[in-house]
């Protein structure tokens, strides 16, 4: 198993996997466009030559990202991976000065384990929400807004 940046030829593996829990309702789809344009943002955990995990890192502001499209094979659900996508973006977010992660999830139970905790949608800055504008969801976002403070947390404590 290897965790590693994304590579162009990775993008038709992420974008099917992450579709597979968007058309569950369970995350917001990705367009091959977002995906090329986002592409130095993912993470992606390869086993065997395929693709079994991604997650991305969004730089907002020189204080906030954001954690978004995390997804697991469901195959490989309940294994720690997601865990270990998490950490591995969390370590990066620290490595590059940033002190605030946040997420937008339909799984809060998942990411309150790893140390995040809930905040109300208003405690994030506006510059969180200027992708919403071309959410099929807007107005009426039903994802939960949780938060890390990283200077709260040791590397490699979360979870």
């Amino acid at each position: 198993m290897n965790i590693r940046k994304a590579h162009i030829r990775d993008i038709p593996a992420i974008q099917e996997l992450i579709n597979v829990y968007a058309s569950q309702g369970l995350m917001l789809p990705r367009s091959l466009n977002s995906l090329c344009e986002g592409l130095r943002d993912f993470l992606v955990v390869e086993e065997a030559g395929k693709i079994v995990g991604v997650g991305a890192l969004h730089i907002l502001w020189t204080d906030l990202a954001e954690i978004r499209s995390l997804a697991i094979a469901p195959e490989r659900v309940k294994n720690g991976l997601g865990l270990k996508i998490v950490r591995a973006l969390l370590e990066e977010a620290r490595q590059l000065g940033i002190e605030k992660v946040f997420t937008l999830t339909y799984q809060p139970g998942f990411f309150e384990k790893c140390g995040f905790h809930r905040v109300p949608k208003d405690a994030l800055p506006q510059k969180a929400w200027k992708e919403c504008f071309d959410c099929v969801k807007f107005p009426n976002c039903d994802e939960v807004p949780l938060l890390i403070e990283l200077k709260d947390i040791q590397p490699n404590q979360t979870g």
